[in-house]
């Protein structure tokens, strides 16, 4: 690998603050994917050029980055399934009775409650952010719509509960990946280090506590209360310049005719697909477990070296195939209607799939220019074993930040927190979840983050306006959780 130093930085900057100036996050991600592979290519324009586009045709040469871009477009058809079945009309109907009876009891106690719910659903989908933020999006827009709550707070609510949770219940794919990073640096028992981990990762812990206050308080502060006042006082649930980020046809399905709603139709497919990815997980991995001691055991090997990838994509498959059974037994739906919203679905989220595809694209490319070697190293004299954790969680935050996925940050940082935690003597469970605790945090602050992307799309917000409004809340509780690793650091020194 070049070292281009203080050029790498350059690409991930730019996409950063083009897309924060102009919300076109589209062009943002393609110019930073084409201007990394120019320096690359010693300013050649023309060979810059081309190289972006074999970049972008790369990403699907690597398997796992195929599955999550089909596991992306399916889970369109899966949102479409449930809402034209009439699954999702019946959930917001019991929703709805009570909310009814909320406001008998007590007026304005119906949006906390309602609130509460989306993160709590979202935290019980923690086997999966992409379906834990669809889910949450999908699902609670429209009684938020009824209740006047801003989108932006629903992006919120769905981005904050997802990834936090998914790495504080590392049964999913972000688990798989850890123990295969931990493995990989000569951690003997990855799933122990794990979940060692897991008392040390402030941030995440943080934010689901921040996440709750701001619910129960009704204080929000920073450009989420100007978005709360906005609504209250002219009931506009977006800016007037606000460019939802989800197709109405995937949101607002019109449901078929002549069909009772049933809220099963809409929770039994949910229910397999979260289910299923435990269970793919561990039949992805089963063979890889060398010795068979009990099968408890064994299953929770085989979760920690299954493909979370083929996982994913497999259990979004067994949901949409549960489905089609589910609402052919019904009558609901014959073959050729499943087909056809099978392929509406597919189409209607090809923008997110293209959005997963240019933030590979740029994450290979800032992996390429050596983007997070060139931050880690040049941090290297300046480190001493008290300021170790919490200088680990800044660079790893700022590494996501400009990558955009938390990861990538993930790959690079262990590689070299790690072996740095044992050169200082530093407790490297401590270090491992700084790292961690960094890298879902930079994520939550970047505008070119695939889970803040996914938010904003199932939420139907605008993107922009949704990372504005997020930020305040994770600065907070990255402050927060620095000083806590500074404090941390000087305990164990």
């Amino acid at each position: 690998m070049d070292n281009y130093g203080f050029l790498s930085l350059l690409p991930p900057v730019i996409a950063i603050i083009f897309a924060l100036r102009t919300k076109q996050v589209y062009i943002s991600l393609l110019f930073g994917i084409w201007f990394a592979w120019i320096i690359m290519n010693d300013w050649n324009f023309l060979d810059g050029t081309l190289a972006t586009i074999e970049n972008l045709v790369n990403v699907f040469s690597e398997g796992w980055k195929t599955k999550t871009i089909m596991f992306s477009a399916l889970v369109g058809s899966l949102l479409i399934f449930i809402q034209y079945s009439r699954g999702v009309e019946g959930f917001v109907n019991r929703l709805n009775v009570l909310i009814v009876r909320l406001e008998k009891k007590k007026t304005g106690y119906s949006r906390v409650v309602i609130q509460l719910l989306a993160a709590v659903t979202g935290i019980l989908l923690f086997v999966e952010t992409s379906i834990s933020s669809l889910t949450v999006g999908t699902l609670f827009r429209p009684v938020f719509d009824k209740l006047k709550i801003p989108r932006e707070k629903l992006a919120y609510i769905a981005d904050s509960s997802s990834a936090p949770t998914s790495i504080l219940i590392p049964f999913n794919a972000w688990g798989a990946y850890i123990m295969g990073l931990l493995l990989v640096q000569g951690i003997d028992n990855p799933i122990g280090m794990l979940f060692s981990s897991i008392k040390y990762n402030f941030y995440p812990i943080i934010a689901l506590l921040i996440l709750f206050g701001i619910i129960i308080s009704k204080k929000d502060f920073g450009a989420m209360a100007k978005a709360e006042k906005r609504t209250k006082e002219t009931g506009k649930l977006m800016n007037d310049n606000a460019k939802p980020m989800l197709s109405d046809a995937v949101t607002s399905y019109p449901p078929k005719k002549g069909v009772k709603a049933k809220a099963y139709n809409m929770v039994i497919p949910l229910v397999t697909m979260v289910l299923m990815m435990p269970f793919w997980l561990a039949y992805t991995g089963w063979s890889e477990v060398e010795s068979f001691t009990s099968f408890f055991n064994h299953f929770s090997q085989a979760i920690g070296k299954g493909s979370g990838s083929s996982s994913v994509l497999y259990a979004v498959i067994s949901a949409i195939f549960v489905a089609m059974i589910l609402y052919r037994t019904q009558g609901i739906m014959k073959m050729n209607e499943m087909v056809d919203i099978t392929l509406k679905g597919i189409s209607e989220l090809m923008p997110l799939a293209l959005l997963m595809v240019l933030a590979f694209a740029i994450g290979d490319a800032c992996n390429a220019l050596g983007t997070g070697e060139f931050i880690a190293n040049s941090s290297k004299e300046w480190l001493s074993p008290e300021f170790l954790p919490a200088i680990i969680f800044i660079i790893s935050g700022f590494i996501a930040f400009a990558t955009g996925t938390s990861w990538g940050t993930f790959a690079i940082m262990l590689a070299i927190s790690i072996p740095m935690a044992n050169i200082h003597g530093v407790d490297v469970t401590l270090v491992v979840a700084a790292t961690l605790g960094g890298g879902v945090f930079g994520d939550h602050c970047s505008p070119i983050s695939d889970t803040s992307i996914i938010s904003s799309m199932a939420s139907a917000s605008d993107h922009i306006d949704h990372v504005k409004t997020q930020l305040p809340y994770a600065l907070v509780g990255g402050v927060i959780s620095t000083i806590l690793y500074l404090i941390m650091g000087f305990a164990m020194a």
